[in-house]
């Protein structure tokens, strides 16, 4: 019995997620750009203007089939398409570009880098958040530097000697 639960142990071993896996790296990660928030914007302000249409043609009726619901459904579908339709920022800055704006600001020779993207204010302005380090081993300076997505200009920048060193 001991020698079968060895052989079932060692069976078992732990793999590394397919989306993890580094020897199957096709390329560099492409970001998905934030105008594709205008396809679900055009869709729910036409399922709002079908509600409407529907409740002020068949709702005086008394039909059985739309209600007042759909006045409801056709407001609040409008909101949500309008805020989509508002976000939906055409973004001009990559990555790459964002890592280059981060090094100008900064004012040091970066070593290392890394930049995410993130999203400002009611519209969700898309930015890039850069965080950057002194070409020295180890660094001596550190920054964060805050890069708009849409027109390039730098939102913040913070520079302070490196703690960690």
């Amino acid at each position: 019995m001991t020698n079968q639960s060895n052989e079932s142990r060692d069976e078992v071993r732990d793999e590394l997620p397919e989306d993890l896996n580094v020897s199957a790296f096709v390329g560099p990660y492409k970001f998905p750009d934030n105008s594709r928030r205008r396809i679900p914007g055009v869709i729910y302000m036409s399922l709002a203007a079908v509600s409407a249409l529907l409740w002020f043609t068949r709702g005086a009726s008394e039909s059985g089939l739309v209600s007042r619901g759909f006045l409801g459904a056709a407001v609040l579908l409008a909101l949500v398409g309008a805020f989509s339709l508002s976000a939906s920022w055409r973004m001009t800055v990559d990555e790459k570009l964002a890592l280059i704006h981060a090094t100008r600001a900064v004012g040091f020779a970066v070593g290392h880098a890394s930049a995410q993207q993130v999203w400002r204010g009611f519209r969700s302005r898309p930015t890039w958040r850069v965080m950057c380090y002194s070409a020295q081993e180890p660094p001596l300076q550190r920054g964060l530097v805050l890069i708009d997505a849409v027109d390039a200009r730098v939102v913040e920048c913070l520079v302070e000697d490196n703690p960690d060193r």
